[in-house]
């Protein structure tokens, strides 16, 4: 059974008891920074931040419902070598998972990293958000939006919504983080529950001399029933983008208008080659290629290998997609990459029967020879 203390909120402020939160963590020594989203001074946008002074806390706000960039990658830039001293990491439960798929991938450590979740109830698309806080404080934005969705309202009365792939992620909670920031099943205006995973997490709640807390009583059935209504999202949305991708003239239809800009590729956070075949010489074809091919054909789209960077792209890390969605939050023309991404990992995980990002210890598909997997192709016998 995990430990648990208590976040008293005052003033019906949970965005203000997190930022005393971290201030502790950075007071008492017990981390040197603390990497956590903020609001930007001077724009209306929530960014990841690397903080060490506890008096630059006041604008952080990882509760808010902006996802700009998957921080996965940004904690994988600041541990892919050991760290001296130890950092703490505020994070979704996906930029969690994906960074524990990056560790396994030899992309970062978890060595002298506090990995701090939460409870999340979903996020915007950059543009969504921008006009979701248009007109507020972008704290009090953050407020609005809790006491509206936990309320079972819409998220606001400007015609938005959370992104799709926040609509079907059936993981609300990172089980793998230290520490998890929990309100899901009680009434995060008043308290939130900060609960430990690990040891690491005991050892720092131990340290930090916060009131004892109690899981709330409606919280398994809260959660329940969250991954209910979007694991039935998730099933449709597989069911749609499987039938509208059936066959290669569908698929070629889908990916129409690609431009091969690659910003699904720079956006994924587990997509971590550092010389990407698609930007070598391979695809840089000679000029008579391109007539030759056009004049085969009669006609040739332009740009061409679209189709097949997005097939390669799948078969190089389906294994490991968290299902984030920031590749269809960085496509300028709005192919919804996430939802095939989604379809064609879901089947390929389930496969291997792996949840990327659950569990450290297990080891990612490929990386091990097992004698009789799949033996119904193999012949083999268990």
């Amino acid at each position: 059974m995990p430990n648990r203390a208590k976040l008293v909120v005052k003033e019906r402020n949970p965005v203000a008891s997190v930022q005393e939160f971290l201030k502790a963590l950075l007071k008492g020594g017990h981390v040197a920074a603390v990497l956590v989203a903020e609001h930007l001074p001077m724009k209306n946008a929530v960014m990841p931040t690397l903080v060490t002074d506890p008096e630059k806390l006041e604008l952080a706000d990882p509760l808010a419902p902006a996802f700009p960039l998957n921080a996965a990658r940004v904690l994988s830039k600041l541990t892919r070598k050991p760290l001296d001293v130890p950092i703490a990491a505020v994070m979704r439960p996906c930029e969690i998972r994906a960074f524990i798929e990056l560790v396994k991938l030899k992309q970062g450590t978890m060595e002298n990293v506090l990995l701090i979740g939460m409870d999340c109830l979903g996020a915007f698309g950059n543009l969504d958000y921008a006009t979701y806080t248009a007109s507020g404080n972008s704290v009090q934005s953050t407020l609005d939006f809790y006491e509206a969705r936990l309320a079972g309202k819409p998220a606001g009365t400007t015609g938005v919504d959370i992104s799709p792939a926040c609509k079907s992620c059936e993981y609300p909670m990172a089980a793998a983080a230290d520490l998890n920031i929990g309100f899901l099943g009680g009434d995060m205006m008043e308290s939130l529950v900060l609960s430990s995973n690990t040891e690491k997490g005991d050892e720092f709640l131990g340290k930090l001399g916060l009131p004892a807390g109690d899981e709330p009583a409606g919280r398994r059935q809260t959660l329940d029933a969250l991954v209910r209504e979007r694991t039935a999202y998730r099933d449709k949305m597989f069911e749609e983008t499987s039938q509208a991708t059936a066959d290669v003239e569908k698929l070629m239809s889908y990916l129409g208008n690609c431009i091969n800009c690659y910003n699904c590729r720079v956006a994924c956070p587990v997509c971590y080659c550092k010389e990407c075949v698609f930007v070598t010489d391979v695809f840089d074809h000679e000029p008579a290629q391109y007539l030759k091919w056009a004049t085969r054909r009669g006609v040739l789209k332009m740009p061409t290998d679209t189709v097949f960077y997005h097939m390669t792209r799948l078969a190089h890390m389906s294994t490991a997609c968290i299902g984030c969605g920031q590749c269809s939050n960085a496509c300028p023309n709005n192919i919804p990459v996430m939802e095939l991404f989604r379809t064609v990992a879901h089947a390929t995980q389930r496969a291997f029967d792996y949840t990327p990002g659950m569990n450290p210890a297990d080891e990612p598909p490929l990386s091990t020879f097992r004698e009789m997997e799949f033996s119904e192709v193999t012949g083999g016998k268990d």
